[in-house]
């Protein structure tokens, strides 16, 4: 059974933009799992633009909660993961004057730096994730580095869809950085610009066992609501 995990950072985003209290991101993260969604994604970033420090200490503290935490390879965020003591980690590219996360880890250039951060959460018995572009070279990598799991980058293919072009080229670049993954032993994730279409599309890739989905579904929640979109997405997936 495919998984759903779902992103509430923009949650936080909206109650950022009164800087008061409400809506409270701990609060989501509780009414998406009774919804049905299998895990619950944040992302800590280093300018905390959206979840802070309580937000994340809240969340990853809530009993039979599955969290996943998104953290950057920066020292300082690692300790503060090392401590809250998710579930899982997905370690994530950051930019600070990046909107949104724009593509996957250079792990060639920070093969090192990334080994070692996957090896202190290992040692904590907390599984690792990699967000990578769709890349038979990195697929290999993200094996030398001993990952649990990896997380394509899907907001390529998610673009094409949106724009009506031509997304076979790319859709054959994660199936075969899915099967690829899958035979190395390494649980293959997708995530990035997932709506109903790309993400119908990309359930027809047996490999991904997981889509962690966020802006497109809180934003579509605006009018539907919260509950109502997760069992949408929870529809779309179950194969």
């Amino acid at each position: 059974m495919k998984r759903l995990g779902v992103n509430i950072d923009h949650i936080a985003t909206l109650r950022n933009a009164r800087g008061e209290l409400h809506p409270n991101p701990l609060f989501a993260a509780k009414f998406a799992k009774n919804a049905g969604a299998d895990s619950i994604t944040i992302h800590l970033r280093e300018d905390r633009r959206h979840i802070n420090d309580i937000d994340a200490k809240k969340i990853c503290s809530i009993k039979n909660l599955l969290v996943n935490l998104e953290i950057s390879t920066n020292s300082e965020i690692v300790k503060i993961a090392l401590k809250l003591k998710p579930d899982f980690v997905c370690i994530v590219p950051e930019n600070r004057k990046e909107i949104t996360t724009e593509g996957g880890l250079n792990l060639k250039k920070n093969k090192s730096k990334i080994k070692k951060i996957i090896s202190k959460f290992a040692n904590k018995n907390i599984r690792t994730s990699l967000f990578i572009n769709p890349s038979l070279s990195d697929i290999k990598i993200a094996k030398e580095l001993k990952t649990d799991c990896i997380e394509i980058h899907t907001g390529h293919l998610a673009n094409l869809v949106k724009s009506k072009k031509n997304f076979s080229k790319e859709f054959q670049r994660i199936k075969k950085s899915s099967k690829l993954a899958n035979n190395l032993g390494i649980e293959v994730h997708a995530g990035h610009g997932l709506d109903y279409k790309t993400t119908k599309i990309l359930t027809k890739i047996n490999e991904i066992q997981e889509f962690n989905i966020g802006h497109y579904l809180i934003g579509e929640s605006v009018f539907y609501g919260l509950n109502k979109i997760i069992k949408i997405f929870k529809k779309i997936i179950k194969v």
